[in-house]
């Protein structure tokens, strides 16, 4: 809900964004332009039959509206990034901007799937059958350690998503939505 000035809480603005971009989408794939390039990569083309814009489209003005969405998405945008760049959250010991800890929870992320990786494979030693012998290779880092690790990078990612996410319902983005 806006503040009184009309303008938007970050949430909001995200929200507006992701709107903005479906309804874009829809009004690019209505152009015959678009239509011709899908046909292109596609296996079967309809030959047998030619499309006329139905009588309440007109590509005219589906293209003004298009470009007013564009622009009115590129405005936003530009909003949504100075609040990111103009706030801040305190996470761990450290005052990080917005887009800085967006960032941050990306390499979080990243480094999750990582982690999870090594405790699945930390989990059993490699058995190499040889002859009259077995050969037996432990895993590069320990379970324990490695299963710490990765609860340890789960917390820091959980605090710093609720920390990203509160911010998103304090911080008002210098937009006002028309509606």
């Amino acid at each position: 809900m806006p503040n009184d000035k009309n303008r938007l809480f970050l949430y909001e603005a995200l929200e507006l964004r992701a709107e903005l971009d479906a309804h874009v989408k829809t009004l690019k794939e209505c152009l015959p332009e678009a239509r011709k390039n899908r046909d292109r990569h596609s296996l079967f083309r309809d030959n047998e039959f030619k499309l006329l814009p139905s009588k309440d489209f007109d590509i005219a003005k589906v293209r003004k509206k298009l470009r007013s969405l564009e622009d009115k998405r590129r405005k936003l945008n530009t909003a949504i990034q100075k609040a990111n760049l103009s706030n801040q959250v305190d996470f761990q010991d450290q005052a990080l901007d917005l887009s800085e800890a967006l960032e941050l929870r990306k390499g979080l992320n990243e480094q999750l799937g990582e982690l999870h990786s090594q405790v699945v494979d930390s989990a059993f030693q490699r058995v190499i059958y040889k002859e009259d012998r077995d050969i037996v290779e432990p895993a590069d880092v320990s379970f324990t350690a490695a299963l710490k690790e990765l609860e340890d990078a789960r917390r820091a990612f959980r605090e710093l998503n609720r920390k990203i996410r509160a911010a998103s319902f304090s911080i008002n983005v210098d937009f006002k939505d028309e509606q």
